[in-house]
């Protein structure tokens, strides 16, 4: 989310309860998440890594950290995730042969000890932390000074469809803001990370209607948790004429929605001293994790 701004601060408490109660529905409309998190696996394949700790930073549904798990089979391999629900539907993708293990905690005040993973894999999460300087401080923080850091999140044209929209109807915040490529990467060189780089790529999905883009963003838990969002419900005018605004983007047939991904990369901190512990947090090892029932 763009930083600075009170209209756009993001409510976490929201934020989780959101996604808590998305977490059976996610996977039904996660097609651009599944597409984005596959091609920043591609990118980690021209690496050569032989980690003993990787981390998927808001894994979800653990559909990714399954994945993950594949590619490094003798990892310690760990979903993080802000809600409980999405860590409970991560079970699914565990394998009897293959398995991570699973952490909820938040991305802004994460439980692991410093220096501590070896790689951090993040696919579309980094827009729900804000301040985004708190995230990349203590992903700096956790990741080994040799330690790499992959990760997807979206710019500031995603939505702009339905953000017009919105804002031919009324003055409130719709859709949640998002932060430019410069300033994430001039963020990650002020938390310390190093040699970073960004590009980025635009995706258009077609909608039939308002209504069915508005029921994907709902079943992944997409949901405008600002300070600036309306407090009450949107009557049937000013979403009449919303709906009226979209229409002008149609084209085929279809009304899209665009998606801005920033793809990122970066080092760790090459040998700098970590960030300060949190007072009052206790910070545990990854290879203290154990499941319930084993030493």
């Amino acid at each position: 989310m763009a930083e600075g701004g009170e209209a756009f601060r993001l409510d976490r408490a929201q934020l989780r309860a959101s996604f808590d109660r998305a977490s059976a529905s996610y996977e039904s409309a996660s097609g651009l998440q599944t597409r984005v998190a596959a091609e920043l696996l591609e990118r980690l394949a021209a690496f050569d890594f032989l980690p003993a700790v990787v981390l998927d930073l808001g894994a979800g549904t653990g559909r990714l950290t399954r994945e993950l798990k594949r590619r490094y089979r003798r990892a310690l391999v760990i979903a993080l995730d802000l809600s409980p629900g999405m860590l409970r539907e991560a079970r699914r993708h565990q394998l009897p042969w293959r398995r991570f293990e699973r952490v909820c905690g938040d991305a802004l005040r994460l439980p692991l000890a410093d220096a501590s993973v070896d790689v951090v894999f993040s696919s579309l999460m980094l827009q729900w932390c804000e301040p985004l300087s708190a995230a990349l401080a203590e992903v700096r923080r956790v990741l080994e000074p040799d330690g790499f850091f992959a990760f997807s999140t979206f710019g500031p044209d995603t939505l702009n469809e339905l953000r017009s929209a919105w804002a031919s109807a009324d003055g409130y915040n719709h859709v949640n803001g998002f932060i430019d490529m410069h300033d994430v990467g001039d963020a990650l060189v002020q938390a310390g990370l190093t040699e970073p780089v960004l590009d980025v790529d635009r995706i258009a999905v077609d909608y039939p209607d308002v209504l069915a883009l508005m029921r994907d963003l709902k079943a992944i838990g997409a949901h405008n948790v600002t300070a600036g969002r309306p407090r009450a419900l949107t009557g049937r005018a000013r979403f009449a004429r919303m709906q009226q605004a979209y229409e002008a983007f149609r084209r085929d047939g279809g009304l899209p929605a665009t998606y801005e991904i920033i793809y990122g990369a970066s080092w760790g901190a090459a040998g700098r001293s970590a960030a300060p512990a949190i007072s009052g947090e206790a910070r545990i090892a990854p290879g203290s994790i154990r499941r319930r029932g084993r030493p």
